[in-house]
């Protein structure tokens, strides 16, 4: 486990640190992308953090693309299902992967080839469809498939994922936002797209944001955001971000 402390931006600054109200502590979690074994490895190590912390309402956020790319969508997407069982107060962030899977599955055919192009593949055999049928399959057969597989619960599970959550001082988003327009006013699309007008913006934004969908080596910390998709499916670490006050701290699960 990688444990690190951080309190609030530099004192020396003019700008107040970032916080959430007292007594409460927030885990946002990066994009698991189908790799189970890491998440459920992250999960213990946040519990054996909360034990360690002491009591507070907690929350979890999970910062979306549960599923594809990795191994075990399926089963991701099952644990989370019983995560929200066990801590009533797990949010979930619907990510670009999400949306693309959904619409494959509402039938959208051009969402279906972009899926297979994008890691759907991974999911679909997650599902329990074996590479020989897959690769046998053409889309319409596949998109029947897709429906025969998918259980209801999954698909009502990952539609009801939202687009922003707020805690304090933080908001909670996929990609990002787009900068200059108010979090009220923000695109669906932005919120689980957008890269370089977000990424490259220099400044701060009416929230501290923290987000995922671009991947760094390590948690990526700007004047207005913290990006901790470190890419777990890719071989690198699955992390959490941790914040209580205007303390921030760092868990990572290894691949």
């Amino acid at each position: 486990m990688l444990r690190k402390l951080f309190r609030g931006g530099a004192r020396a600054s003019a700008t107040p640190p970032s916080m959430i109200p007292p007594g409460e502590r927030v885990y946002a979690i990066g994009d698991v992308h189908g790799c189970l074994t890491q998440l459920d490895a992250l999960l213990a190590m946040m519990a054996q953090d909360e034990a360690e912390r002491g009591a507070a309402e907690t929350t979890i956020v999970m910062l979306g693309d549960v599923v594809d790319r990795g191994p075990a969508s399926a089963q991701v997407v099952e644990r989370l299902i019983a995560l929200k069982a066990e801590a009533p107060r797990t949010r979930f962030l619907k990510g670009n992967h999400e949306e693309v899977f959904l619409h494959a599955l509402g039938g959208d055919d051009q969402a279906l080839r972009m899926f297979c192009r994008i890691g759907g593949r991974e999911t679909i055999m997650s599902y329990g469809v074996d590479a020989r049928e897959y690769e046998r399959l053409d889309y319409a057969e596949l998109a029947k498939r897709l429906l025969a597989v998918v259980p209801d619960a999954h698909r009502g599970f990952l539609d009801a994922f939202e687009d922003v959550v707020t805690i304090g001082d933080y908001a909670f988003v996929h990609a990002g936002i787009r900068p200059n327009v108010a979090l009220s006013l923000q695109k669906s699309s932005d919120l689980r797209w957008i890269r370089g007008a977000f990424l490259d913006y220099p400044g701060r934004h009416e929230k501290m944001i923290v987000h995922g969908h671009t991947i760094t080596p390590e948690v990526e910390r700007r004047a207005g955001r913290i990006g901790i998709d470190t890419g777990a499916y890719a071989g690198g670490p699955l992390t959490a971000l941790g914040i209580e006050g205007d303390a921030t701290w760092v868990l990572q699960a290894p691949a």
